[in-house]
Protein backbone atom coordinates (compact mmCIF):
# COMPACT_ATOMS: atom_id res chain seq x y z
CA UNK A 1 0.00 0.00 0.00
CA UNK A 2 1.22 3.05 -0.83
CA UNK A 3 2.04 6.26 1.74
CA UNK A 4 -1.11 8.86 1.70
CA UNK A 5 -1.29 12.20 0.05
CA UNK A 6 -3.65 13.05 3.28
CA UNK A 7 -3.58 12.56 6.63
CA UNK A 8 -7.10 13.60 7.93
CA UNK A 9 -7.10 14.17 11.76
CA UNK A 10 -9.78 14.08 13.85
CA UNK A 11 -9.37 15.76 17.80
CA UNK A 12 -11.64 13.81 19.89
CA UNK A 13 -12.27 14.19 23.92
CA UNK A 14 -15.29 11.77 25.02
CA UNK A 15 -16.80 12.50 21.55
CA UNK A 16 -18.61 9.11 20.44
CA UNK A 17 -21.27 10.21 19.17
CA UNK A 18 -20.39 13.09 17.16
CA UNK A 19 -17.64 10.78 15.54
CA UNK A 20 -19.96 8.35 14.46
CA UNK A 21 -21.19 11.04 11.83
CA UNK A 22 -17.60 12.07 11.53
CA UNK A 23 -15.99 8.87 10.72
CA UNK A 24 -18.16 8.05 7.62
CA UNK A 25 -18.91 11.76 6.06
CA UNK A 26 -14.75 11.84 6.46
CA UNK A 27 -14.11 8.45 4.15
CA UNK A 28 -16.74 10.39 2.02
CA UNK A 29 -15.34 13.51 1.41
CA UNK A 30 -11.78 12.27 1.48
CA UNK A 31 -12.25 9.85 -1.24
CA UNK A 32 -13.90 12.26 -3.61
CA UNK A 33 -10.10 14.20 -3.10
CA UNK A 34 -7.78 11.90 -3.59
CA UNK A 35 -7.70 7.72 -3.38
CA UNK A 36 -4.81 8.09 -0.81
CA UNK A 37 -5.52 9.04 2.46
CA UNK A 38 -5.67 7.75 6.11
CA UNK A 39 -7.81 9.39 8.55
CA UNK A 40 -6.16 9.66 12.48
CA UNK A 41 -8.27 10.46 15.19
CA UNK A 42 -6.72 11.97 18.01
CA UNK A 43 -8.48 10.73 20.97
CA UNK A 44 -7.54 12.15 24.53
CA UNK A 45 -8.10 10.04 27.20
CA UNK A 46 -11.98 9.51 26.61
CA UNK A 47 -14.01 7.60 29.18
CA UNK A 48 -17.13 7.16 26.82
CA UNK A 49 -16.01 4.49 24.45
CA UNK A 50 -14.62 7.11 21.79
CA UNK A 51 -11.88 5.06 21.63
CA UNK A 52 -13.69 1.47 20.87
CA UNK A 53 -15.67 3.19 18.47
CA UNK A 54 -12.55 3.59 16.04
CA UNK A 55 -11.15 0.28 16.93
CA UNK A 56 -14.08 -1.08 15.90
CA UNK A 57 -14.35 0.86 12.32
CA UNK A 58 -10.74 0.47 11.32
CA UNK A 59 -11.82 -3.21 11.42
CA UNK A 60 -13.89 -2.09 8.46
CA UNK A 61 -11.52 0.48 6.53
CA UNK A 62 -7.87 0.46 8.26
CA UNK A 63 -7.17 3.94 6.40
CA UNK A 64 -8.69 4.62 9.78
CA UNK A 65 -6.37 4.97 13.03
CA UNK A 66 -6.61 5.49 16.60
CA UNK A 67 -4.17 7.05 18.40
CA UNK A 68 -5.37 6.89 22.17
CA UNK A 69 -3.52 8.37 25.08
CA UNK A 70 -4.64 7.02 28.26
CA UNK A 71 -4.53 10.54 29.50
CA UNK A 72 -5.87 13.97 28.85
CA UNK A 73 -2.80 15.46 26.64
CA UNK A 74 -4.87 18.64 25.81
CA UNK A 75 -5.41 19.68 22.48
CA UNK A 76 -2.21 21.25 21.70
CA UNK A 77 -0.35 18.41 22.76
CA UNK A 78 -2.38 15.90 21.04
CA UNK A 79 -2.39 17.64 17.92
CA UNK A 80 0.96 17.93 18.01
CA UNK A 81 1.67 14.17 18.36
CA UNK A 82 -0.92 13.17 16.01
CA UNK A 83 0.99 15.28 12.90
CA UNK A 84 4.06 13.53 14.46
CA UNK A 85 2.16 10.37 13.76
CA UNK A 86 0.79 11.39 10.50
CA UNK A 87 2.11 9.85 7.41
CA UNK A 88 0.00 11.75 4.58
CA UNK A 89 2.63 15.10 3.21
CA UNK A 90 -0.54 16.81 3.89
CA UNK A 91 -2.06 17.12 7.23
CA UNK A 92 -5.13 18.58 8.18
CA UNK A 93 -7.40 19.11 11.17
CA UNK A 94 -10.84 19.49 11.90
CA UNK A 95 -13.35 19.29 14.44
CA UNK A 96 -15.33 16.79 15.21
CA UNK A 97 -18.31 18.68 15.62
CA UNK A 98 -18.20 19.22 11.57
CA UNK A 99 -19.27 23.03 12.14
CA UNK A 100 -16.91 24.02 9.45
CA UNK A 101 -18.37 22.73 6.28
CA UNK A 102 -17.01 19.67 4.90
CA UNK A 103 -17.41 20.38 1.62
CA UNK A 104 -13.78 23.18 2.76
CA UNK A 105 -11.76 19.79 2.53
CA UNK A 106 -11.05 20.26 -0.78
CA UNK A 107 -9.93 23.69 -0.63
CA UNK A 108 -7.97 23.14 2.36
CA UNK A 109 -6.31 20.56 0.66
CA UNK A 110 -6.01 22.57 -2.77
CA UNK A 111 -4.41 25.31 -0.94
CA UNK A 112 -1.70 23.09 0.05
CA UNK A 113 -1.13 21.84 -3.11
CA UNK A 114 -0.86 25.03 -4.99
CA UNK A 115 2.06 26.10 -2.63
CA UNK A 116 0.80 27.33 0.89
CA UNK A 117 2.47 26.28 3.81
CA UNK A 118 -0.58 26.33 5.88
CA UNK A 119 -3.90 26.91 5.07
CA UNK A 120 -6.83 27.81 7.52
CA UNK A 121 -11.00 28.57 7.31
CA UNK A 122 -12.12 31.99 8.51
CA UNK A 123 -15.36 32.63 10.09
CA UNK A 124 -14.43 36.33 10.31
CA UNK A 125 -14.00 37.05 6.40
CA UNK A 126 -16.52 39.00 4.68
CA UNK A 127 -17.61 35.72 2.42
CA UNK A 128 -18.00 33.61 5.21
CA UNK A 129 -20.96 31.99 6.15
CA UNK A 130 -22.07 31.60 9.70
CA UNK A 131 -24.38 31.26 12.60
CA UNK A 132 -23.78 31.61 16.20
CA UNK A 133 -24.60 33.41 19.00
CA UNK A 134 -24.06 37.61 19.26
CA UNK A 135 -22.06 37.01 22.56
CA UNK A 136 -19.56 34.85 21.04
CA UNK A 137 -19.19 36.51 18.16
CA UNK A 138 -18.34 39.88 19.93
CA UNK A 139 -15.61 37.41 21.79
CA UNK A 140 -14.28 36.00 18.92
CA UNK A 141 -13.80 39.24 16.95
CA UNK A 142 -12.54 41.33 19.74
CA UNK A 143 -9.75 37.78 20.45
CA UNK A 144 -8.51 38.06 16.98
CA UNK A 145 -8.56 41.94 16.78
CA UNK A 146 -6.29 41.70 20.03
CA UNK A 147 -4.31 38.83 18.46
CA UNK A 148 -3.83 40.87 14.89
CA UNK A 149 -2.58 44.27 16.87
CA UNK A 150 -0.30 42.72 19.73
CA UNK A 151 1.36 39.75 17.37
CA UNK A 152 1.26 41.52 14.12
CA UNK A 153 -0.63 38.29 12.46
CA UNK A 154 -2.45 38.98 9.15
CA UNK A 155 -5.12 36.21 9.82
CA UNK A 156 -8.74 37.41 10.33
CA UNK A 157 -9.98 33.93 12.42
CA UNK A 158 -6.85 31.98 14.64
CA UNK A 159 -9.50 29.74 16.30
CA UNK A 160 -11.11 28.60 13.50
CA UNK A 161 -10.78 24.23 13.73
CA UNK A 162 -10.21 23.82 10.54
CA UNK A 163 -6.76 23.65 9.39
CA UNK A 164 -3.95 21.96 7.22
CA UNK A 165 -0.50 22.04 6.94
CA UNK A 166 2.40 20.69 4.56
CA UNK A 167 3.41 18.45 6.43
CA UNK A 168 7.66 18.97 6.07
CA UNK A 169 6.98 22.44 7.03
CA UNK A 170 4.89 22.08 10.04
CA UNK A 171 6.90 19.33 11.55
CA UNK A 172 9.90 22.11 11.83
CA UNK A 173 7.06 24.38 14.41
CA UNK A 174 5.73 21.98 16.74
CA UNK A 175 8.88 22.24 18.77
CA UNK A 176 9.22 26.21 19.13
CA UNK A 177 4.69 25.70 20.09
CA UNK A 178 4.08 25.79 24.33
CA UNK A 179 0.81 25.79 24.47
CA UNK A 180 -0.70 22.26 25.20
CA UNK A 181 -4.22 23.68 25.01
CA UNK A 182 -6.66 26.09 22.69
CA UNK A 183 -4.25 28.83 22.04
CA UNK A 184 -2.29 26.16 19.90
CA UNK A 185 -4.37 27.17 16.87
CA UNK A 186 -3.79 30.66 17.22
CA UNK A 187 0.46 30.22 18.50
CA UNK A 188 0.82 27.91 15.37
CA UNK A 189 -0.52 30.15 12.90
CA UNK A 190 1.58 33.31 14.18
CA UNK A 191 4.65 31.52 14.49
CA UNK A 192 4.60 30.24 10.81
CA UNK A 193 4.13 34.15 9.73
CA UNK A 194 7.36 35.33 11.81
CA UNK A 195 8.74 32.35 9.90
CA UNK A 196 8.19 33.79 6.39
CA UNK A 197 5.37 30.76 5.87
CA UNK A 198 2.85 31.17 3.34
CA UNK A 199 -0.50 31.11 4.97
CA UNK A 200 -3.93 31.28 3.01
CA UNK A 201 -6.87 31.78 4.64
CA UNK A 202 -10.53 31.43 2.94
CA UNK A 203 -14.19 31.94 3.92
CA UNK A 204 -15.87 28.95 4.98
CA UNK A 205 -19.78 27.65 5.81
CA UNK A 206 -19.80 27.50 9.67
CA UNK A 207 -22.53 26.45 12.23
CA UNK A 208 -21.96 26.53 15.88
CA UNK A 209 -21.70 22.49 16.64
CA UNK A 210 -22.95 20.50 19.62
CA UNK A 211 -18.83 19.00 20.07
CA UNK A 212 -16.03 20.39 22.09
CA UNK A 213 -16.32 24.40 23.31
CA UNK A 214 -14.13 26.96 24.30
CA UNK A 215 -15.38 27.88 27.85
CA UNK A 216 -14.93 31.16 29.87
CA UNK A 217 -11.81 30.01 31.62
CA UNK A 218 -10.03 29.30 28.62
CA UNK A 219 -10.93 32.54 27.53
CA UNK A 220 -9.22 34.07 30.18
CA UNK A 221 -6.35 31.48 29.53
CA UNK A 222 -5.89 32.69 25.85
CA UNK A 223 -6.00 36.58 26.64
CA UNK A 224 -2.86 35.33 28.67
CA UNK A 225 -1.58 33.54 26.32
CA UNK A 226 -1.47 36.44 23.92
CA UNK A 227 0.91 38.25 26.07
CA UNK A 228 2.76 35.46 26.68
CA UNK A 229 3.52 34.76 23.33
CA UNK A 230 4.07 38.35 22.86
CA UNK A 231 6.91 38.36 25.23
CA UNK A 232 8.52 35.02 24.14
CA UNK A 233 8.50 36.47 20.64
CA UNK A 234 9.53 40.17 21.28
CA UNK A 235 11.91 40.04 24.23
CA UNK A 236 12.82 36.63 25.32
CA UNK A 237 12.97 35.56 21.56
CA UNK A 238 11.93 31.84 22.42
Amino acid sequence: MSSPEVTAIIPVFNDRLSLERALPLSIETLSRITPQFEILVAEDGSSDGSDELVKEFSKKDPRVRLLHSDTRLGRGRALNRAISAAAGDIVCYYDVDLATDMQHVEELVSAIRNGADIATGSRLLPASDIVRTGGREIASRGYNFLVRLLLGSHIFDHQCGFKGFRRDRVLVLLPLIRSDHWFWDTEILVRAQHMGYQVAEFPVHWRAGNGTTVKAKDVFSMGSSILRLWWQIHVSKD
